[in-house]
């Protein structure tokens, strides 16, 4: 959207996202939200030094209940909608629904839920169905809550184990994005996980292309493909995509 905005001669291009861009020193930096229960700045840190200079956050130092008393005040149809949860576009709010529907259901093979020494618990409905970290759902009876710790695609396998086997400290990062200039030495920040994990102290080494991360206190469900996001206090550092946990 901003090449095209660009194209067409625009000097900005402006979204909906609940975020902030400040100028600084150094260049211009990306901030969290003024409203932390709104802030979408996790899914922003891949913008650069020549795409924040023309993108403009409206919404950024606003609550969402302001947001809602202006847009009553321009008469906006859209004042009183209810918040979308899930994947905004899908019918339903349904993944499931929506790989059911167009996956070849040989993709969506039946496979087997073992615990970590191996044991057989169940069965799964396909590995696309669940997450790290999920509880419900499962469609087995172990004897006690158990979790989703490890999911193998290739083999079609899924492993269940506690919630503490489900915590971690360490993990690699890959494909790694930075507004400011990347990392060449080990740092201190706080990272966040996924969108909804509040952010937690770490300590961030280069490892070849990739960083390491190291937890100061296990984290519940590091998942690989998600995005790991790099910030000192509210300040968007830079991130990358989880690519493995170590332990």
């Amino acid at each position: 959207m901003l090449k095209k905005a660009l194209a067409l001669g625009a000097e900005y291009l402006a979204t909906g996202h609940y975020a902030r861009v400040n100028i600084q020193e150094r260049g211009y930096c990306l901030k969290k939200a003024k409203d932390s229960q709104k802030d979408q700045s996790y899914f922003l840190y891949r913008l650069t030094q020549d795409k924040l200079k023309h993108i403009l956050f409206p919404l950024g130092n606003y609550t969402k209940p302001q947001v809602r008393e202006l847009a009553k005040e321009f008469a906006l149809p859209v004042a009183e909608k209810k918040e979308s949860q899930e994947i905004c576009f899908l019918p339903k709010d349904d993944y499931r629904f929506f790989l059911q529907e167009r996956l070849p259901k040989a993709q969506i093979a039946l496979g087997p839920v073992v615990d970590k020494q191996g044991k057989a618990l169940g069965r799964h409905k396909g590995v696309a169905f669940y997450t790290i970290g999920q509880r419900e759902g499962l469609g087995i009876a172990a004897g006690r809550p158990v979790y989703v710790v490890k999911i193998d695609a290739k083999k079609n396998l899924i492993t269940v184990g506690s919630k503490e086997e489900a915590l971690s400290k360490e993990f690699l990062v890959k494909d790694l994005s930075f507004i400011g200039g990347s990392l060449k030495k080990k740092v201190a920040l706080e990272v966040k996980i996924r969108y909804n994990h509040p952010q937690s102290p770490a300590e961030i080494s280069p490892f070849g292309k990739k960083l390491k991360v190291k937890f100061k206190i296990p984290q519940f469900a590091i998942t690989p493909g998600q995005s790991a996001v790099f910030y000192a206090k509210d300040k968007v550092i830079g991130g990358g995509i989880i690519e493995e946990v170590l332990c």
